[in-house]
């Protein structure tokens, strides 16, 4: 008799409980939702959006927060279609599409679009602060780098991408002086190309998704963060329009799951090829895809901290068997021991792994030859 290989599935009750496990106590709130080819088969939700002292709103698939990283997948998505749309290749040199007026220093004409997407551009190598405001992106390319190729996450390269996706598709011409306009040029870029990026991403990865409303602002109605154990009141991140490419998007749950899905299956976005080509890349997201017995996983996390510790954590994990995974949670995440204890990522990557388990063969009918 021929032993067929073992056929793995996902325990979903079982991962739930484990990541709610890990959460609940530990985090000031979260909101959770795992999609399958695009429908809801879990959710989560738990303790406070805005803590009694605040307002007493509590966690709901549709409560907004600032996404942090997580915007850098909608940058990834929108850079993916554009160069597609147009036939440009993403080994392109960036140079021709930059502002004109800008200073180009050494290596910079070596700097492709895949370099900004895969964070290897060498642009600002290891800095610490991952500015991405419009003067600091402009003055990194007047630096130039003596890093090309080597791997560096900055929030820049992706703020690049949005002056980028402005240019690229004649938004705003390379050469633009805005004659006329009152203001200074940087100012009049700056404002133009996020103005551009946003209408992008509105039209062409939110319209298919049939997603509306997120913002680069801090509305009344979204989560505030906080310190873990909560020790006052809640912090409200602000307005991050200038962060535009990297960081900045403020989305719920649900509207995060609507846009992986689409982009991942629906082919209205870019082909199904495509999405799995951008993930492939490390594009949007953090590091190569992790193997399980399912297949691959691929994840990007994302986090803005205030003072006193305030922190905005989440994740997006694009699953296999066709599952979507987001987890938003308005505190840092502890445990007992809280200098050595995991990350949020780790936490979520434990409980999948975990309830990874073998599917029993079909009953075989009496009769039947084995």
């Amino acid at each position: 008799m021929v032993t067929p290989p073992p056929v793995y599935t996902l325990d979903v009750a079982g991962f739930m409980q484990a990541l709610e496990a890990q959460l609940m106590d530990n985090v000031a709130g979260f909101s959770i939702g795992l999609n399958q080819n695009g429908s809801r088969i879990a959710q989560s939700n738990w303790g406070w959006a805005k803590e009694p002292a605040d307002g007493s709103q509590t966690w709901t698939p549709d409560t907004r927060m600032h996404v942090a990283s997580l915007s850098k997948i909608l940058t990834a998505i929108a850079m993916t279609k554009l160069l597609g749309d147009l036939g440009i290749s993403s080994t392109t040199a960036i140079i021709d599409y930059l502002p004109a007026y800008w200073v180009k220093g050494p290596n910079v004409q070596n700097i492709t679009f895949f370099d900004l997407l895969a964070h290897t551009s060498g642009l600002a190598f290891n800095n610490a602060n991952s500015r991405s405001d419009f003067a600091w992106m402009k003055a990194q390319i007047e630096v130039g780098t003596y890093c090309h190729g080597a791997y560096s996450y900055q929030n820049l390269n992706y703020g690049l991408c949005r002056i980028l996706l402005a240019t690229v598709n004649r938004d705003v011409p390379v050469d633009g002086v805005f004659p006329g306009w009152p203001g200074s040029v940087d100012c009049l870029w700056d404002a133009s190309t996020i103005t551009a990026y946003t209408a992008y991403v509105a039209n062409e990865i939110f319209g298919p998704s049939l997603v509306s409303g997120p913002d680069f602002t801090h509305d009344a109605a979204d989560a505030l963060a906080y310190d873990f154990p909560v020790t006052g009141h809640g912090w409200n991140s602000g307005d991050l329009t200038y962060m535009t490419g990297g960081a900045g998007w403020h989305m719920t749950v649900n509207e995060l799951l609507a846009v992986m899905g689409t982009f991942r299956r629906g082919g209205t976005i870019v082909s199904p090829d495509q999405a799995q080509t951008m993930l492939d890349n490390w594009w949007g997201i953090n590091k190569p895809p992790v193997p399980t017995n399912l297949g691959p996983y691929y994840v990007k996390f994302g986090g803005w901290t205030g003072e006193s510790d305030y922190e905005e954590q989440c994740e997006a994990f694009f699953l296999p068997l066709d599952m979507e995974l987001v987890v938003l949670a308005n505190s840092e995440v502890k445990d007992q021991n809280p200098m050595t204890g995991p990350t949020l990522e780790q936490w979520v990557a434990s409980a999948l792994t975990n309830n990874i388990v073998e599917r029993p063969p079909p009953p075989v009918a009496l009769g039947t030859p084995v």
